[in-house]
């Protein structure tokens, strides 16, 4: 396709629709009250504009709808598992392709089968899921990113990047307690941010220095891809399906929501080469999630999930997606919104900390503006912050705080057009105006894993 325009233009037809929730601030307020000002309770017909997540919320294409009439609901075997398996392998040169039900039972199964209690998991940044499921098994998750990266003011073309002088000094000191080296491509919790190919070679080559498998988070591979190409000096003209299959090609196994870069509402991919490994996670696998070659699916999430890793890799499709990224972040940025720079390929995050000064991080900015952009506008996004990655101070003081605080508006693949992205815009620019009127939160009660999913909060009057 041609870009001589500036018009972002959909490259695709809408062929059903959904009505959306549409309320007034009273009844927002009710809403979120009722919620106890935690946008995860919200119902879902209270929400206009859901950026949540992009996991699970994207549109499925007709060709998906229609491979899934042909869905073959076998028990074991089925022919639906082979014909996934074979786009996978294509995809990745990946040997055992293992369905989940989605992508957290594959951290689960896979670090189940790998880590024990005094191990190290290092990686460029852990996310909420992966982290849990690494500390449950009493296993220590690192995070070592390049220092600066988690500085959202500087604008590194490749922030996702994992230190290689850490991974190298932390594999000299405990190498023996490192069951993988674990890769989040792009970086989620450090703001979208991608991994370069340059960054997945020298750690590959660290990994084979101190025999320790490489392993990748492909929940947005061919997000990464594009923005290697867009970004990284030689790459510029290759396809991201040639990117991918290079990365792909560096590592011993990878875990997958698919729910991301799958263009699925359900689903999890684990990929492993070795097969002592691949035989000990199915043995896991079929303990909760059932027979190998369906995994928690029915027959016809594996046909919809094979066609959409098919489709996620088309250009067209990849252009509109970063450039409906880049023109909220520009819109944005023009009103002097802070945010985490540059803007990555499923997200724009905001720098709440520095949104909403006034607010310390053990009052939680980005619960503030998470709360104060669904009241004003209908809209959820979600924090990436103290809430989500801070700690309790068992002595009763206040929070230990994350390292970044903030609000992430996550693009569900397909599904809103420029217009709703020029009502975010005005939305966000609302509540900018009006920031310094912003409280701050405290919980009233919470879990000791994932709190941030069903905490509840009240506003600090």
């Amino acid at each position: 396709m041609e870009h001589r325009f500036s018009t972002i233009i959909e490259p695709f037809r809408i062929k059903t629709v959904e009505p959306l929730g549409m309320t007034t601030r009273d009844q927002r307020l009710v809403a979120i009250e009722k919620a106890n000002w935690n946008v995860f309770k919200l119902h879902a017909e209270d929400v206009l504009i859901d950026l949540l997540t992009d996991s699970g919320t994207g549109a499925m294409s007709a060709a998906q709808w229609a491979a899934m009439m042909i869905g073959d609901e076998t028990y074991a075997c089925s022919r639906s598992f082979y014909k996934l398996e074979k786009v996978v392998r294509e995809l990745t040169g990946i040997h055992h392709v293992i369905p989940t039900h989605q992508g957290r039972a594959a951290e689960h199964i896979l670090f189940s089968s790998t880590c024990k209690p005094g191990d190290v998991v290092p990686s460029n940044s852990h996310f909420d899921t992966t982290r849990a499921n690494v500390e449950f098994l009493g296993a220590e998750a690192v995070d070592l990113l390049y220092d600066g990266a988690g500085d959202p003011r500087t604008d590194m073309p490749f922030k996702g990047d994992l230190d290689v002088r850490k991974l190298g000094q932390l594999l000299a000191d405990r190498g023996a307690d490192v069951p993988m080296v674990l890769v989040t491509i792009t970086n989620n919790r450090g703001g979208g941010q991608p991994v370069s190919l340059g960054n997945l070679k020298a750690v590959r080559a660290l990994c084979d220095q101190f025999g320790v498998p490489m392993f990748l988070d492909a929940a947005r591979f061919a997000e990464n891809a594009w923005l290697i190409k867009m970004r990284e000096p030689g790459q510029g003209h290759r396809s991201a399906a040639e990117i991918s299959r290079e990365c792909f090609g560096l590592c011993d196994g990878f875990t997958m929501s698919a729910k991301k870069d799958g263009l699925v509402n359900i689903g999890g991919l684990l990929g492993v080469n070795d097969s002592a490994l691949a035989e000990r996670c199915r043995t896991r696998l079929i303990l909760t999630e059932g027979f190998p070659t369906y995994g928690g699916l029915a027959g016809r999430d594996l046909e919809a999930l094979a066609q959409g890793l098919q489709e996620v890799l088309d250009e067209d499709y990849l252009a509109y997606r970063h450039a409906s990224v880049r023109y909220v972040f520009d819109r944005l940025d023009q009103m002097g919104v802070p945010m985490m720079r540059p803007p990555g390929g499923h997200a724009v995050y905001i720098d709440a900390a520095a949104f909403a000064p006034q607010i310390p991080a053990w009052e939680y900015p980005g619960v503030a503006l998470v709360n104060a952009m669904y009241i004003e506008g209908g809209v959820r996004g979600v924090e990436v912050g103290t809430l989500m990655f801070g700690r309790p101070d068992p002595d009763g003081h206040h929070d230990f705080t994350a390292n970044l605080e903030l609000v992430r508006l996550t693009f569900p693949r397909r599904t809103y057009t420029q217009s709703h992205m020029d009502y975010l815009i005005e939305v966000v620019g609302a509540v900018w105006k009006d920031r310094e009127k912003l409280p701050g939160y405290r919980i009233t009660d919470q879990r000791d894993v994932l709190r941030g999913f069903t905490a509840a909060l009240q506003p600090i009057v």
